[in-house]
């Protein structure tokens, strides 16, 4: 008999299968990215978004207990990785969370979870996009005193203090010129991409380093009082939600790289081993790098000086120092950095959209790639031109916590995954097991991750439901019509074999 609609719901592919997908032959990704370039692709989206300019978002959201929430944003992350380095160790796939769902819990979940990832994915890029534009705005009034005008470097769709604005005429120009050289890079290659990522965060880490240490030379404790002035959780006069917790909802989406380490699972060599190293190192360089400039930013300028401020870093080093080549120096860096973030978070959405289209879930040009460079050509000129648009017309801060809201779900799923695999598969070769067994820290990871949701705006639920709809919409019109697992379920139906 054909099996029913909740079996079709809940099809899972066999851990095995999976570890070898997208590797092996014509049509499949190569295995080109080491230990290092992996832990460079981590650190490449990670460490820029939540530092370079999210801060003027999440200061005035808790003040200068802010560092808490870089902390709490840290601890969601540290548990979660672990989640992430035991599944990549037995399942070392492209596609990350959605392929991991896929073999723990169900096909629908998994699609459900690849949706919140080509979410959070597409904005993160454009909301990174945007916040180039500020920097390189502010590189070149410094270096030649010249600045982009106001129409071509800010967006129509604003978000002002009494809602949406229309800003006729605007269009921001440097987010599409950032991502067409993103385009350009991506279509020579992971191998060539993760070279010049590593360069891009040599360079990065450098400068932020230069930055700590001349801000933490100007360090004021006065500027940390009051310290926590919203609380753990609450709502300004606007009902708008504040303190650490709201903060670190919007900090959370930065920690989408260690989503994009596990995405190159299928073109990492040694995958059971390079994978889980990966992101754990990845997430110590990345929490460290935050704390020290996020004290170090904290006590060089009052938290009332964040808010609604461009290239803010730069613009401490400028008033820190009062000299402009401080400030000329960490805005080209800057510029350098976001370029890594970028280049590495449209790398990870191609890689999910394959991992996708290869189980027949969407289109399968999706998953086509060019012969000679192995890259997926469709699948990254489609994703760049929308990220392309949207970090053109729309204000970033829509973006943010949207970003964190699909991320966090993707964990959570990531993490309830565990505790499915060790009772589905308990004799899988792990290179990595979580201690304590498998319940402890999923669930609290879990716990963790639904704690930040809550605080998040409302109209971040509104727009996510909406996208849910939409994708709910794709599945079962096309999704589970041709879906490869579905269709080779049936098969020995159609043949007449029992």
């Amino acid at each position: 008999m054909n099996p029913t609609i909740w079996q079709r719901l809940m099809l899972t592919k066999a851990a095995d299968a999976e570890a070898g997908s997208g590797h092996g032959g014509h049509g499949e990704l190569g295995r080109s990215l080491n230990l290092f370039s992996l832990v460079m692709l981590g650190v490449g989206a990670t460490i820029g978004t939540g530092i370079f300019f999210a801060m003027a978002e999440a200061v005035p959201k808790a003040g200068p207990a802010v560092i808490w929430s870089f902390i709490l944003a840290g601890v969601a992350a540290a548990l979660t990785a672990l989640c992430y380095a035991e599944l990549a160790s037995s399942i070392p796939a492209s596609g990350s969370a959605y392929s991991y769902t896929y073999v723990t819990i169900g096909e629908f979940a998994a699609y459900i979870v690849g949706a919140c990832l080509l979410l959070e994915y597409a904005l993160a890029a454009s909301a990174t996009s945007i916040g180039w534009s500020e920097y390189l705005n502010n590189f070149l009034t410094n270096a030649t005193g010249w600045s982009i005008p106001e129409a071509l470097r800010s967006p129509m769709l604003v978000r002002g203090d009494a809602g949406l604005e229309i800003h006729a005429g605007h269009f921001n120009l440097p987010p599409v010129i950032l991502v067409t050289m993103c385009c350009v890079l991506l279509l020579r290659g992971a191998r060539e991409s993760a070279a010049i990522n590593a360069i891009m965060v040599m360079i990065k880490v450098s400068i932020l380093l230069f930055f700590a240490a001349v801000a933490l030379a100007a360090f004021k404790s006065s500027n940390f009082v009051p310290f926590n002035p919203f609380g753990l959780s609450g709502t300004d006069v606007a009902g708008n939600k504040v303190g650490i917790v709201a903060a670190a909802g919007t900090i959370f989406f930065s920690f989408i790289g260690l989503d994009t380490v596990a995405t190159a699972g299928a073109e990492v060599k040694n995958p059971k081993r390079n994978v889980p190293l990966g992101i754990i190192l990845a997430l110590v360089i990345v929490v460290a790098a935050y704390i020290i400039v996020c004290v170090a930013a904290m006590g060089a300028q009052p938290a009332s000086a964040f808010k609604d401020q461009e290239a803010g870093l730069a613009v401490i080093l400028q008033n820190v120092l009062h000299a402009k080549w401080p400030a000329v120096l960490l805005s080209a860096g800057a510029v350098i950095s976001v370029f890594s973030v970028t280049l590495v978070t449209i790398y990870g959405q191609t890689r999910i959209l394959f991992a996708i289209g290869r189980d027949g879930l969407i289109p399968k040009a999706f998953h086509s790639v060019n012969p000679r460079t192995l890259a997926p050509v469709f699948n990254t000129v489609v994703v760049c031109v929308l990220v392309g648009l949207v970090g053109g017309f729309v204000d970033s801060g829509y973006l943010w916590d949207m970003v964190s809201m699909g991320t966090l779900v993707a964990f959570s799923l990531v993490s309830v995954g565990v505790i499915v695999m060790r009772y589905k598969a308990p004799h899988l070769e792990r290179g990595f097991k979580l201690p304590f067994g498998p319940w402890p820290i999923p669930l609290l990871s879990v716990a963790v991750c639904l704690f930040i949701v809550k605080d998040l705006p409302t109209t971040t639920y509104q727009v996510f439901f909406i996208w849910m709809a939409i994708a709910l919409v794709g599945y079962f019109a096309y999704g589970m019509r041709h879906s490869k697992l579905g269709q080779a379920k049936r098969m020995p139906q159609r043949q007449g074999q029992p």
